[in-house]
């Protein structure tokens, strides 16, 4: 081999030897995931808007809530309860309580059957003897309690008797307070009230013990008397939900001759205040479309759901759902004649104290506007909560509603990308290990040749190069 062959040699070797970079696959790799992050971040963005969705779907369901507030008639009622005394309470249930006045005077409370012993000097440690105690209860059933000697005191006897659920009766040991050096009672006493609930009390047999233990005074049960708009009822607990529909009335003490006022009317400023609630979570979905419609020449719509058309039907149809007119009985009317109207920045304001007005001068007329009525044959004119439900409903159906159409559109897109980004990810895992093995084979191949190099110029250099063929 001549000198200009072997330089051409040592040229080749050079430049293929050290011209890779150690790192070769690796930036081969990167370039190849360059569209990788690209859809990385389109990803990202569609992500964006499916959260600012989702915000946009929870304030609508935020708002169904207050629309089932008000759903109806009875749920949109609200009613204040005012007694002129001190000797009842009443609760109302709105679902069935009507307004109205009543007189009321409560001659007798209720009582239960009950009973008191004679007293002892300690409740835990005076031996009252073994033996046992019997009862009659007032379904005619005889109850017997046995004493043993670890339970021959009041506190172990009341214990016995506590302990046992189906005794019927109820005990407890007591401080008479009377300042005498045997203070200590035992108190028995039926759960019920009333003259059905009369019970014949213990007889105690009891043997040994340090001291004797008898009943020593009783009360029977018997019904609560009161007069109702002048006419004298029996009741046979303190408590009566039957009396007048709708109201659960408690009967606090007995006052003949006080006769007390219970009036229930329609509370019509809790009324205006569910309404106003309701407007203040219609206002937070307008609130959210206005946000994102608020765009600049830096804004990145590709981000945000600004322009949306999904945004814009849905403004387009609470708008219109506020402007519907309501056929009543007193003539087509609209929520906004009752005091709600839209403001300059496109949110609604309820005026409270127009909306109450309209309740106290005629709570039908309002009641119709809010909640529609039903006719005579049987159909439903319906109203502007009924108009807001279907609104709602139709947004958030699935698969139809426009807001769950939308997410659905967006959740298409990231599963479709999510694919490409998986079969892109394969792609490239197998471009990568094809490429580790190709430049190992050819580091493996250029590591020969250069060794047989190396040879061929040491030969060259040691003397006369051999005789060829």
């Amino acid at each position: 081999m001549d000198n200009h062959q072997e330089d051409e040699l040592g040229i080749a070797f050079g430049s293929i030897n050290t011209g890779l970079p150690k790192d070769i696959v690796q930036q081969i790799v990167e370039a190849e995931k360059i569209p990788l992050k690209k859809m990385e971040v389109r990803k990202e963005k569609i992500n964006s808007k499916k959260g600012l969705l989702t915000d946009l779907m929870k304030r609508v369901e935020d708002l169904r809530g207050s629309i089932y507030a008000n759903k109806s008639d009875k749920s949109f009622k609200e009613f204040s309860v005012n007694i002129s005394g001190d000797g009842i309470a009443a609760t109302v249930d709105k679902n069935m309580v009507s307004p109205g006045t009543y007189q009321i005077e409560v001659l007798e409370l209720a009582q239960k059957s009950s009973a008191i012993s004679n007293g002892v000097e300690d409740k835990d440690k005076t031996y009252v003897g073994v033996g046992y105690l019997q009862y009659e209860l007032p379904d005619g059933t005889t109850k017997e309690i046995y004493i043993d000697e670890d339970s021959a005191t009041l506190s172990g006897i009341a214990k016995l008797i506590n302990g046992d659920t189906d005794n019927g009766m109820t005990a407890n040991v007591v401080n008479s307070g009377d300042g005498s050096d045997e203070p200590w009672k035992l108190l028995i006493s039926l759960g019920e009230t009333g003259d059905n609930q009369k019970a014949s009390f213990p007889n105690l047999y009891l043997v040994d013990g340090e001291v004797d233990i008898w009943f020593d005074a009783e009360r029977e049960a018997k019904d609560a008397k009161i007069k109702l708009d002048g006419f004298e009822i029996e009741l046979p607990a303190n408590q009566s939900t039957e009396l007048i529909n709708g109201v659960t009335l408690d009967l606090k003490k007995a006052k003949p001759g006080d006769e007390m006022t219970l009036e229930i009317k329609e509370d019509t400023a809790k009324m205006a205040d569910k309404i106003d609630e309701l407007v203040a979570n219609i206002n937070n979905v307008i609130g959210f479309i206005k946000e994102q419609n608020q765009m600049d020449e830096t804004t990145d719509t590709s981000r945000t759901l600004g322009g949306d058309i999904t945004l814009q039907t849905l403004e387009s149809r609470l708008r219109a759902t506020i402007f519907a007119g309501i056929e009543t009985e007193f003539g087509s009317k609209r929520i906004g004649d009752l005091g709600l109207t839209f403001q300059r920045d496109g949110t609604v304001k309820l005026d409270k104290d127009k909306f109450q007005a309209a309740l106290d001068d005629n709570v039908k007329l309002v009641s119709q506007v809010v909640n529609g009525r039903y006719t005579l044959e049987g159909g439903k004119v319906d109203g502007f909560i009924d108009h807001l439900d279907k609104l709602v409903n139709h947004s958030l159906r699935r698969p139809d509603g426009i807001l769950s159409t939308r997410k659905e559109g967006l959740d298409s897109q990231i599963r479709m990308i999510d694919r490409r980004i998986e079969n892109k990810q394969k792609q490239i895992d197998k471009k990568e290990e094809f490429l580790k093995q190709k430049f190992a084979r050819l580091e493996e191949t250029m590591s020969k040749i250069r060794s047989q190099g190396n040879g061929l110029a040491g030969f060259g250099g040691g003397g006369a190069a051999p005789a060829l063929g």
